[in-house]
């Protein structure tokens, strides 16, 4: 029967090539597929551009693009040359026939698929190592410009007298051009040998020669290459023996020479670069010997010399030499690690003196007037008070402050410095009463600000609470008339689109208003292609058709302090706390960074993620640097940004620091000179606490300048566990106005304490000016403590122990709040140490630390008081009234507190005024009146922890009595559940 084209599965259908039409369209849809993928690379790079270009960074931008262009290109055409070249090379020298085997006939097939795509094979193979070999290369962007860019240090390595910037700036170079030699000269080897091996230059099984005369040559010219390599090598390894870290007992992460390495792998490393050298030359020698006998002898006598000369010599000397005597054989080399040491952290002038630490006994009203001009007593701990801030000071949800507040210096009312405690009120994004997109972004911008405290009093209302010298929404008091919107801030990590149509959220003397932004940060959003740009970057399609962003319409991102110096000096290590402070009608975030080097010749090393932890770290404040391993450091920079703004400013800080001065001639003009910083900020700087925990830590042992007792470490010491913070971790340091052994006034001061290790008392207490603005800052002071005094951990044990304590917790649970230890500050005072420590309450009907107590303890004697000044009296055993006067860093007070109010008459008065606030809350909701509605859910919120504060503190018969002041508490307590709802309509309808 003929094919009708027909069949079970339905008529044949021809498939012939598409359409002119389609062809078009799947054309054009993947050109547009291209342009988009490239569109998606560039959004990237454009936006950077366009970022570094608003904070007028953009030299920075641009040296370090075209620095790693330049050497992804370089290096990138090195490799792709070198392999290509040798891949060239072997099949130029193929053998005209090949011999008829097994195994050749195998490879038949596979040159005969390769031969037609030859050119293309080479050009994928080598364009393909070029990449990779051009971005690991360009990864070594800083190493390249801290090479060409070298400034001398002016000290010399004590073993092969060379000036410290080879071993910081130039070794690091060298290094990596041998091991990007090395590389190049492996790969070549393997696809030379792989292209000889295909077309027949090398064989394996095949009957005669092993390899044709041409592929001997050809490989025994990059054997000898290798081997060469191997000789710098060595050489170079000479010279990394000075920066070279061991296990060694005297001191953990040792780095430099000891004995063995002068004495044994210094002349083995000199031996073996002549034994490379010579058996480089055998298998060059190989071009015209044409045989491998010598070279393959000398290879194996130069790994068997490594073997021996290098590994099982050092070993000898070691066991047999060392070791019977090391103290008296390392001791040289102890000495010099520790001289470096010192220089290379900055604490070889640190100042030590023996201090007795036994209390003084005698005349005790001289003790409390001697007291009272030893230090200003912070009571308000910066670590603890936060949550106080945030109920006393916060007044809507979607704002917040850190963790941990900061300790800066400020001009009272009176015109005299005294220690504050500040902190910002930041945006909290999360506290939005309505979460999406426009609120988020558009809205909700901006923190609003800055709340500030004295350090050495506490407020009445409610007693116990903070002093504030600034607060309320917008704040008023001492700092006077400021910028107080807050765009960039320690919190803020989202981003924000400003200045357009969208308005937002902001506030006056009279309460909630709209505002527009009117810096001049950010990047313009006013032309497509930066919309669409964003749009990608983001993965926000939004950005690109939003109704929200039209004309003057600027994003602000990477608004962290941190994030915006790190991104325009890439080069510095930044400490983990920036603090803010209030100059000259602006908040500034002050930001302390660093240079560093791992290069330092025999200074030893410390990994900065470790060594900066503490306590606090864990979930408080950020660590600098986690993994940064690193043997030198300054505090070469300081660096402000505007809170408003983001404009960032670099100082020099450090004057004679090579390393910055390297970093200035590879950045010119980024770094403004120190001469340049102005007064009002120079007021306001401080020692850094990073860099002060990182010199603390090497102390520990390099306060021992003599290398016999070094090595015994008799006199090693640690830096206590912080007995007051239920999480583990170091004491941290407190900065406290005090004065020294010696010293006629106070001095803005960084503090720690030291205990011998493995023991809990005290073994020495270390204090370094940090007033920037004094001739004295930076120096660093040491009381060894030459008696058995008590340590921070004993101390806080006998309060623990105490009756009074123990009294003061027992009566607490009947209220259901926590007793909370503040810092635990230790000031040296007439031979001994006096140690104050403030005493919080938390829970109950206020959920925020309020100051109950005082602790002090001088000698053996532990007092547990109302208040600073009785706490004072009883510990010296003299009777006197608390003086409330406000503090003198000149002159401190003797009391800083005041008892709390109790009884049923300052009840009664909380209640009424929470009753009359309830009121006027209600007829301002009912006025729809924002503004007189917020100020009295303020005037609530006040009169409620005043009436929470007394509630407590009635005794039995004064509760018994207050019974119905405290039923109508209740009642009034339940009231603002009301005007809380109605607060967050409010909110919402504005």
């Amino acid at each position: 029967m003929p094919d009708r084209g027909g069949g079970p599965t339905g008529p044949r259908i021809s498939v012939g090539r598409p359409s002119r039409r389609v062809r078009t369209l799947l054309m054009t849809l993947g050109v547009l597929a291209v342009l988009a993928m490239a569109f998606v690379m560039f959004a990237g790079f454009w936006t950077d551009w366009l970022w570094y270009r608003s904070v007028a960074y953009s030299s920075v931008f641009t040296t370090t693009l075209w620095t790693k262009i330049g050497l992804f290109l370089v290096f990138g055409l090195l490799m792709a040359l070198a392999i290509g070249l040798n891949i060239w090379l072997a099949h130029r020298l193929r053998p005209p026939l090949s011999a008829m085997s097994l195994e050749q006939q195998s490879l038949d097939r596979y040159r005969m698929s390769v031969a037609p795509f030859k050119k293309w094979v080479l050009l994928a193979v080598t364009a393909l190592v070029g990449l990779i070999a051009g971005a690991s290369a360009s990864g070594q962007w800083r190493t390249w410009l801290m090479y060409v860019n070298g400034v001398p240090f002016g000290t010399k390595d004590p073993q092969f007298k060379l000036d410290v910037a080879f071993y910081a700036f130039d070794l690091p170079w060298y290094r990596f051009l041998l091991g990007f030699g090395f590389a190049a000269t492996v790969l070549s080897l393997i696809a030379a040998a792989l292209t000889h091996y295909l077309y027949g230059g090398l064989r394996i099984t095949s009957p005669g020669a092993r390899a044709t005369a041409a592929a001997t040559g050809h490989l025994s010219v990059l054997l000898g290459i290798f081997v060469s390599l191997k000789a710098v090598a060595y050489w170079l390894d000479r010279y990394g023996l000075a920066v070279k870290s061991s296990d060694f007992k005297a001191a953990d992460n040792w780095t430099g020479l000891r004995y063995v390495d002068a004495n044994a792998y210094l002349p083995a490393k000199t031996i073996l670069f002549f034994i490379a050298a010579i058996c480089a030359v055998l298998f060059f020698a190989t071009l015209w010997r044409r045989t491998w006998q010598l070279p393959v002898i000398g290879f194996g006598l130069m790994v068997l010399s490594a073997i021996l000369i290098g590994g099982l010599y050092p070993a000898i000397v070691q066991k047999f030499q060392v070791q019977p005597n090391e103290q008296a054989k390392e001791a040289p080399f102890i000495q010099k690690n520790i001289d470096a040491t010192r220089d290379a952290y900055d604490i070889a002038d640190a100042e030590m003196e023996d201090y007795s630490g036994q209390a003084t006994t005698g005349d005790d009203t001289k003790l409390r007037a001697a007291a009272n001009t030893a230090a200003s007593y912070r009571v308000m701990d910066p670590n603890v008070v936060s949550p106080a801030f945030q109920q006393l000071q916060q007044r809507r949800n979607y704002y917040q402050f850190p963790k941990t507040l900061d300790v800066d210096r400020y001009k009272g009312a009176d015109g005299k410095e005294q220690d504050t405690v500040i902190g910002l009120r930041e945006l909290n994004i999360q506290g939005l009463p309505k979460r999406n997109w426009i609120n988020d972004h558009f809205t909700y911008t901006h923190g609003y600000g800055a709340i500030a405290a004295r350090g050495t009093t506490t407020g009445t209302n409610p007693t116990g609470s903070p002093d504030f010298t600034e607060s309320g929404l917008p704040s008023t008091g001492e700092f006077g008339k400021y910028e107080q919107r807050i765009y960039y801030g320690e919190k803020t990590e989202q981003y924000s689109i400003v200045g357009g149509p969208q308005k937002e959220l902001d506030y006056e003397e009279d309460g909630e208003k709209t505002t527009s932004y009117k810096g001049d940060s950010g990047v313009s959003l006013s032309n497509t292609f930066n919309r669409a740009a964003y749009a990608v970057s983001f993965s926000e399609p939004q950005i690109m058709y939003s109704g929200a962003i039209g004309d003057g319409s600027r994003i602000l991102y990477n608004r962290t302090p941190k994030e915006r110096v790190e991104a325009v000096a890439p080069w510095l290590t930044i400490d983990g706390d920036a603090y803010p402070a209030v100059v000259d009608g602006r908040i500034h975030w002050i930001v302390d960074a660093y240079t560093t080097t791992n290069g330092y010749p025999y200074a030893s090393r410390t990994t900065l993620g470790d060594t900066t932890a503490d306590s606090l770290t864990t979930n408080q404040r950020a660590v600098v640097a986690q993994q940064n391993q690193v043997n030198y450091i300054r505090n070469s920079v300081k660096a402000t940004v505007d809170a408003y703004d983001g404009k960032v400013k670099l100082y020099e800080w450090d004057t004679k620091d090579p390393v910055l001065k390297t970093w200035r001639k590879a950045f010119p003009g980024t770094v403004e000179a120190r001469s340049k910083i102005p007064q009002t900020l120079m007021d306001h700087l401080r020692y850094p606490q990073d860099l002060f925990k990182v010199q603390r830590e090497l102390l520990t042992r390099y306060h021992v300048e003599d290398p016999a007792q070094f090595y015994s470490g008799s006199d090693a010491w640690q830096v206590p566990d912080d007995p007051t913070n239920k999480e583990p971790g170091s004491v941290p340091p407190y900065y406290l106005s005090m004065k020294m052994p010696g010293q006629d006034q106070q001095a803005f001061s960084l503090t720690t304490t030291f205990t011998p290790r493995g023991r809990p008392n005290l073994g020495a207490f270390m204090a370094v000016n940090a007033d920037a603005a004094s001739k004295d800052y930076g120096t660093m002071r040491l009381l060894r403590v030459t008696s058995t005094v008590k340590g921070p951990g004993q101390v806080q044990s006998e309060l623990n122990g105490n009756d009074d304590v123990a009294e003061f917790v027992r009566n607490l649970k009947g209220t259901d709040s926590d007793i909370e230890y503040g810092n635990l500050l230790t000031v040296p005072l007439e031979g001994g140490f006096l140690y104050i420590e403030p005493v919080y309450t938390r829970g109950g009907t206020q959920n925020y630390p309020l100051l109950r107590k005082v602790a002090a303890s001088y000698g053996s004697k532990i007092v547990f008081e109302n208040n600073l000044g009785d706490a004072l009296n009883a510990v010296f055993g003299v009777d006197g009234e608390s003086d409330t006067t406000p503090p003198d860093p000149s002159e401190p007070p003797g009391d800083t507190t005041k008892p709390p109010a109790t009884g049923s008459d300052a009840l009664k008065q909380a209640i009424a005024d929470a009753q009359k606030a309830y009121n006027d809350g209600e007829a301002a909701l009912k006025e729809q009146d924002w503004p007189a509605y917020g100020k009295a859910q303020e005037a609530l919120q006040e009169a409620l922890e005043r009436a929470a504060a007394a509630q407590p503190k009635a005794g039995a018969e004064g509760d018994k009595a207050a019974a119905p002041e405290k039923d109508a508490g209740a009642d009034a307590a339940k009231k603002p559940e009301k005007g809380e709802e109605a607060e967050q309509v409010a909110d919402q309808g504005s």
